[in-house]
């Protein structure tokens, strides 16, 4: 299939616009959200940094000992919930410009919105490149006993997080810690917005690219940690927003990931903005990114009923 054929084109809305201008701020201790441990105890493998997490100036958070998720319930969601992983380059999770303001945007569109809050390769723990998948796959089984339907949410690495999360079979495994990781989890779709999706060559010059693999990596290294590589027909319905003008993560992750699903016969939504450049969040005001919310909740709703 020709891309033309599978690139849906969007254009800006009044009312994404107001989603995108109105939750720009927000920052953590503007919403009230419900913490909820992600392991029975210490995180499998150990290490880590000690202390206190660090929020930086724009409301990034580093310096992770306890990975954990916060809730924001929302009225009449049923059972549906979104989990949410803000990117950052697995440097740091940038909760103030789009984990929070997603989880606001989501709450009012009546889902039950979870933050997650993984652990960072670069902080000394012993399973290095593998705990934040290991958060992310322990995050899921925690919704999933809570919910009765499950969705994702990423975006650029937190987009690498959730893309690898439910497609990576074998990788960011742990010894089961309780009864729950002895249970399956069934996600109904993931959305990726400005995701980082493959770490290879000419594209591994990211920060996920260093911190996951590093710059010596080989190729079968570089592709065993690029989400593409993981499709299959099991992969749940994708959603996927990019700009044309991102030059962190090239327009090109979200081309290949959509041709991969096209490949598994798996459902996908591409939207191709002209502008936007990269970190938009829920929409940068003056561009096209404006308009994604509002398709996206049209997806969401789409797949959360079938």
């Amino acid at each position: 299939m020709q891309r033309r054929q599978f690139i849906r084109a969007t254009f800006a809305s009044g009312l994404s616009l107001i989603f995108a201008d109105g939750y720009a701020a927000i920052a953590p201790h503007q919403a009230a959200g419900i913490d909820i441990p992600l392991w029975p105890g210490l995180p499998p493998g150990g290490g880590g940094p000690v202390g206190a997490a660090r929020y930086s100036s724009t409301g990034a958070l580093s310096h992770i000992a306890r990975p954990g998720l916060t809730l924001l319930p929302a009225s009449g969601a049923d059972g549906k919930a979104v989990l949410i992983a803000a990117g950052g380059g697995y440097k740091r999770i940038s909760l103030a410009r789009e984990a929070w303001p997603a989880a606001c945007w989501l709450q009012q569109q009546g889902y039950n919105a979870y933050i997650l809050c993984y652990r960072l390769p670069g902080e000394g723990w012993h399973d290095g490149a593998s705990v934040a998948l290991q958060d992310a796959r322990r995050a899921l089984r925690v919704i999933a006993s809570r919910e009765k339907r499950l969705s994702v949410l990423g975006f650029s690495a937190g987009g690498h997080l959730m893309g690898m999360a439910i497609t990576a079979n074998g990788l960011g495994d742990y010894p089961p810690q309780d009864a729950l990781d002895d249970t399956s989890v069934s996600v109904d779709g993931a959305a990726l917005i400005y995701p980082v999706v493959t770490l290879e060559r000419p594209w591994s010059h990211t920060s996920t690219h260093r911190m996951l693999v590093g710059p010596q990596a080989s190729d079968q290294q570089n592709a065993r940690w690029s989400v593409q590589r993981h499709v299959t027909p099991a992969t749940p319905p994708v959603f996927l927003v990019q700009a044309e003008d991102d030059t962190l993560a090239s327009p090109h992750n979200s081309i290949v990931m959509a041709e991969a699903c096209q490949r598994a016969q798996v459902p996908v939504e591409l939207h191709l903005y002209r502008n936007g450049g990269h970190g938009f969040a829920l929409g940068k005001a003056g561009t096209a990114t404006v308009a994604w919310p509002a398709a996206y909740r049209l997806w969401l709703k789409r797949i959360m009923a079938e």
